[in-house]
């Protein structure tokens, strides 16, 4: 079942697309109607919120006063602090219950306007944010739903700004022009990667690179990617002791390096034998992520290493539109180490990183094949490990 956050702040328009996913055949829990469930009356939340916040908040029918609450908690930072702290895990625990009643292999979709607030992006596999510039949020809130403009700006106020949106989130949709067109852009998301992306979950399939111009000049967006799958791999494996890091790695790690548009993490481990486990196993795949059960070792380096030395775990993404390897070491291994002394050493030493640079130029017009540039390159390896080894003699660099 593929996870997906939609977010976006007040008057944006998230809602709009969470409804037309639902249209499309995903299941859609609202976090919004959670929140004002949990607020019933006979609920144990709004008794807490009576105490903290007072009568005022109540109608005399026992209801909450929505208006009434908005007026106290969007204004003071404090305030909206301690409400999130009543209404959050209770939200939460509601909103994990009625996903795991919704059917395998089904869309799942979490309309929640704090999925950035609250860190809850990391639970997602894909997370969305719906963006609008924010004075046609304020026309929005005041036109269509009635707010006093010093009102709605308070609450756009007290969520977050668009660039920690945007930070979080792996896909955005812009809502600055007509309904019909934010209506086309879900549909050739849901069309070209979520479904696609839920069939390879369903079906246990990794995501592919093609054979041929996989190597693609440097992208802006590799290191924030790379952050945030960082970030999901080490709360899905957050309960096993033995992991020691979880790092970005390979030469979408290197800044305004040329490289295959793959993120490579590493995963250190105590034990290698952990990552055969059932536990760490099952908490990859929650995350999206599919063991290659024919990788379990690096080529040995310098060539006739012992290659008992060199063993690891592969695992790989099911997203059709961003391939990833996580590649599971034991920390201290002689490839634990190399993976990270060869990307400090790259991007902290101009000279080495061009080199590098000139000779992925050099191998791809020879021939771009995937499968036979990874083999042309083992000559410039071999020539380069002394050299970052001197490198990291010199500025008595260790693995961090």
């Amino acid at each position: 079942m593929l996870r997906v956050g939609v977010t976006g702040g007040i008057g944006s328009g998230k809602s709009t697309v969470a409804r037309r996913l639902g249209e499309l055949g995903a299941v859609v829990i609202d976090a919004d109607q959670v929140a004002r469930e949990i607020m019933e009356p006979g609920e144990p939340v709004l008794d807490e919120v009576r105490k903290r916040f007072g009568d005022s908040v109540i109608r005399p029918d026992g209801s909450l006063d929505r208006a009434a609450l908005a007026a106290i908690v969007f204004p003071d930072p404090a305030a909206l602090a301690a409400l999130d702290a009543m209404t959050g895990p209770a939200i939460g625990r509601r909103v994990a219950l009625r996903r795991s009643a919704v059917s395998p292999g089904t869309v799942s979709v979490f309309d929640m306007p704090l999925l950035v607030e609250r860190g809850l992006w990391v639970h997602e596999h894909v997370a969305l944010v719906v963006e609008t510039a924010p004075e046609t949020r304020v026309r929005r809130l005041v036109e269509q739903r009635g707010l006093d403009e010093q009102d709605a700006r308070h609450r756009i106020a007290a969520q977050a700004s668009d660039a920690e949106r945007r930070a979080a989130c792996d896909v955005v949709l812009a809502n600055d022009g007509t309904p019909e067109e934010l209506t086309a852009a879900v549909d050739l998301l849901w069309r070209d990667r979520l479904v696609p992306w839920n069939h390879n979950l369903v079906q246990g399939r990794h995501s592919r690179r093609p054979d041929r111009s996989a190597v693609v000049a440097p992208r802006p967006d590799w290191g924030a990617r790379g952050g945030r799958l960082v970030a999901r791999v080490a709360h899905a494996l957050r309960e096993i002791s033995a992991v020691t890091e979880v790092e970005h790695i390979g030469s979408t790690a290197v800044p305004n390096l040329p490289a295959k548009d793959v993120l490579d993490l590493q995963v250190g481990v105590r034990d290698l034998a952990v990552a055969d486990s059932p536990a760490f196993e099952a908490a990859l795949r929650h995350a999206g992520l599919l063991r290659f059960d024919h990788l379990t070792a690096d080529t040995p380096r310098p060539s006739g290493a012992d290659p008992a030395q060199w063993e690891k775990r592969v695992w790989g993404s099911t997203d059709p539109a961003g391939v990833a390897h996580i590649h599971v070491r034991r920390t201290g291994s002689p490839g634990w180490r190399l993976a990270l002394l060869f990307r400090d050493w790259l991007i902290h030493e101009p000279a080495a990183r061009q080199g590098y640079a000139s000779e992925k130029h050099r191998l791809l017009t020879l021939d771009d094949r995937t499968s036979v540039y990874a083999e042309a390159k083992e000559p410039w390896f071999a020539e380069a490990l002394p050299r970052a080894e001197r490198w990291a003699v010199e500025t008595s660099w260790t693995p961090r």
